[in-house]
Order: C-alpha cells, then structure tokens, then sequence
C-alpha cells in the first residue's frame, strides 16, 4: 500500500519534511549502535560509539522539542537514505575480517553515516535561519556540531592506530 504524499508548496512544508526524515534516520541510529559498539573491538571506538548514542536520543530530543514548538507530528516515511546505509554496515559486520580491518570498515560505515547526518542538518539550519526559526536554529546547530566532532573523532581513531593495526 503505498503511503499519501504531503503537498509541498512552501519552505516551511520541506522544513518539517526534512525533520522527520532526520528524526527517522536518528531513531534508526540509536537501534544500530549497539551493534557496532558490539562488533568493535577498539575500546576507543566502543566508547566512541557509547558517547554517540547518548549524543543521539539527545538529538532526538531536540527533533522532538522542535516538532512540538512547530505543533506537528514526528511520524513520517522512513529515511530511505540511512536504512541503506545501516543496512551496508550491518552487512560489514558479518564479513569474515580480521578485528583490526573490522574496526577500520566499522569507521567507514560509520563515517558515512556522519557525513548524512551532517548534510542533512546543515540543511536546516539554513531553512531555519531563512525560515526564523530562531530557537530551531540553536537546537540544529548543536546537533549539526555534535556530529562534526563525532566524525572528527572518527578520523582520529583511524589515524590514531586502527588503520595501521589492520596493514599486517
């Protein structure tokens, strides 16, 4: 059955339509990291993923806090985008690897996500700024500098040893 598509017809309407993809792609998010803190071997990237998750229902909090300012609901389609790439993930994690060279491909997926995530927040931040949507706009802000330190911190691990650990 296939689900009735909202009209569009002003910036405001493609603002909420974004929000509730991203919030479907954060809820998705927090079901997947408890995977990948499992299929880690790194501690470091086991408390990375740890601070992640909480940094993400955090996150969905803010989502929620700006539907209820906007007095609109949360449920939308699901974020086709992220299901893909938590699926390609979750798929990594059963290849036959070594930890070391499990770990680097664990960053990769995870990087990939970020960079969704951070596309998707810096969008609208700039439709909340056009929009002014003041309050939204700090909410965004937050969550859009929460995941540039979480890939930041993703590229530090990988320079840091894991990368090297999976050459041999």
């Amino acid at each position: 059955m296939a689900t009735k598509k909202e009209k569009l017809s002003r910036l405001q309407d493609l603002y909420v339509h974004e929000l509730k993809d991203i919030y479907s792609a954060e809820k998705q998010i927090t079901k997947a990291l408890p995977k990948m803190i499992k299929g880690a071997s790194s501690p470091e990237l086991k408390k990375s993923f740890e601070n992640h998750l909480q940094e993400t229902e955090r996150q969905i909090n803010r989502l929620e806090e700006i539907f209820q300012r906007l007095d609109e609901t949360s449920r939308g389609p699901k974020c086709q985008g992220m299901e893909g790439l938590l699926k390609e993930g979750g798929d990594f994690l059963k290849e036959d690897a070594t930890p070391e060279v499990l770990d680097a491909g664990i960053i990769v997926g995870a990087q990939k996500v970020e960079h969704y995530e951070i596309a998707a927040y810096g969008s609208l931040c700039t439709f909340a700024e056009t929009l002014g949507f003041d309050e939204d706009l700090e909410l965004l802000k937050q969550s859009i500098e929460e995941e540039k330190m979480a890939d930041e911190k993703l590229t530090e691990l990988a320079e840091a040893g894991v990368n090297e650990e999976s050459v041999s």
